[in-house]
């Protein structure tokens, strides 16, 4: 079993930056390939972004392709959202998953969560 626990959220203007990360326990991290999802009010969760075990094959949704970038440190047990020219829309509970085997992008996929950290961008 692997536990999450993500840091970095919290509340920015229209355009900035921030830099969520995710810090995994358990067994190998490595082994795992990690997404983060997010979810606003009253909606669904829905998948960001996706990176394989290696690092080697990333997904991003469509909202966030080319503003965000998930990134991963193996040897440090962690995996990172960097998220860019941030919008309004944007702002949602983030929540970082990990699945044993190849990526997917569907929350269902998803074996293991963290609690989540709260992102809001002020307009």
């Amino acid at each position: 079993q692997v536990q999450l626990l993500e840091s970095g959220g919290g509340l920015v203007q229209a355009g900035g930056s921030l830099r969520l990360s995710c810090a995994a326990s358990g067994r190998t991290f490595s082994s795992y390939s990690m997404g983060w999802f997010r979810q606003a009010p009253g909606k669904e969760r829905e998948f960001v972004a996706t990176i394989s075990r290696s690092a080697g094959v990333t997904n991003y949704a469509d909202s966030v392709k080319g503003r965000f970038a998930i990134s991963r440190d193996n040897a440090k047990n962690s995996a990172y959202l960097q998220m860019n020219s941030l919008k309004p829309e944007d702002t949602a509970v983030y929540y970082c998953a990990a699945r044993a085997g190849n990526t997917r992008l569907g929350r269902e996929d998803y074996d293991y969560w963290g609690q989540g950290t709260q992102v809001t961008v002020s307009s």
